[in-house]
């Protein structure tokens, strides 16, 4: 059963936020125990981790290429809408914990 848009969007952000500070917050504690400086290693993983945090949100690349195929060939542009909607929506929660890894370490972000 499909979930309603709003609830789905909202999931959507906060498990590409909880993606990106769950792995890099537990790749910073495996930094620590084998001696590496665990606040630059939180960060670099920040950083490398953007993608698979958008992919995991959207629930993987498969879904949504289905739901922009169906967009195109079937004539269905709410399902292209809603993805997209769902993209922008991953791409800010990883945006907003990439942000929040940039407090914690005080690193700086390269454009």
């Amino acid at each position: 059963m499909d979930q309603a848009f709003l609830p789905a969007f909202i999931n959507s952000f906060f498990i590409a936020l909880g993606v990106l500070l769950g792995g890099s917050l537990i790749g910073g504690l495996a930094a620590f125990i084998t001696g590496q400086p665990p606040l630059t290693h939180v960060f670099r993983l920040s950083e490398g981790l953007r993608i698979w945090a958008i992919v995991a949100a959207i629930g993987g690349t498969f879904d949504a290429v289905y739901s922009f195929e169906r967009g195109i060939f079937h004539g269905e542009t709410k399902d292209i809408f809603k993805q997209i909607m769902f993209i922008i929506s991953a791409l800010g929660g990883a945006q907003a914990g990439a942000l929040i890894i940039q407090w914690l370490t005080q690193e700086q972000m390269h454009p």
